[in-house]
């Protein structure tokens, strides 16, 4: 699976209304081979996005294929002042309450993002941590539906993961997360981390629209 992370600059309350008209136009590729899913939300002044594909390929045959075309009808690249994207492999999928990324993406409410700078020679004893003490200890938080953590660079990690609600990122933030904390020791794999959580904006959501079988 690969990942792209999305982020906007939108400073105005008169520009997000525009580019919050505007990223709804991305609809138009939920029938494009290989997407997965995207969603976003609002973080203060910029907008961020999660997109999620089979594989690198596909992602770039999106590319080469339909992003300029979608972008330019949209007219979105006139209502944002700076715009940050990085792409990579996902090397983690985080089971959760949904089943399946399909499922988590379409009814999640919340994204949780860990932006993770890495340690120089860490990336390996990080990755495993997140499989053996992150990843079951969020499935088995209630109301986590399921995520992924996406290589962006050498020594950066994004960790994503779609929640129900506020209520139950909360409950795990208070119960679970400080123990799970622990087990980790973070500490020696990070230089830095940004936690960010965002309310997702249900009309950027896109699915995949696949075509109807042979009947």
């Amino acid at each position: 699976m690969w990942g792209k992370w999305i982020s906007c600059e939108v400073p105005s309350e008169d520009g997000r209304t525009r580019f919050s008209d505007a990223q709804q136009a991305w609809s138009a590729i939920g029938d494009q081979p290989g997407l997965v899913g995207q969603v976003g939300g609002w973080d203060g002044g910029c907008a961020r996005l999660l997109g999620l594909w089979d594989d690198e390929e596909t992602y770039g045959r999106f590319l080469r294929e339909r992003h300029d075309a979608v972008l330019g009808a949209s007219g979105q690249g006139g209502t944002y002042d700076a715009i940050e994207t990085a792409a990579g492999a996902v090397v983690l999928e985080m089971p959760g309450d949904a089943g399946g990324l399909p499922r988590a993406l379409e009814t999640a409410t919340l994204l949780r993002v860990a932006d993770c700078r890495l340690r120089p020679g860490r990336a390996a004893h990080f990755l495993d941590v997140q499989r053996r003490v992150w990843a079951p200890g969020m499935a088995a938080a209630g109301g986590m539906l399921g995520g992924v953590v996406t290589r962006l660079e050498a020594e950066r990690c994004l960790v994503t993961t779609l929640w129900s609600g506020p209520a139950a990122h909360r409950r795990y933030a208070e119960e679970q997360l400080p123990a799970l904390r622990e087990r980790a020791a973070t500490e020696e794999d990070l230089c830095g981390l940004t936690g960010r959580s965002l309310a997702l904006e249900p009309a950027w959501t896109v699915l995949p629209v696949r075509p109807p079988g042979p009947r």
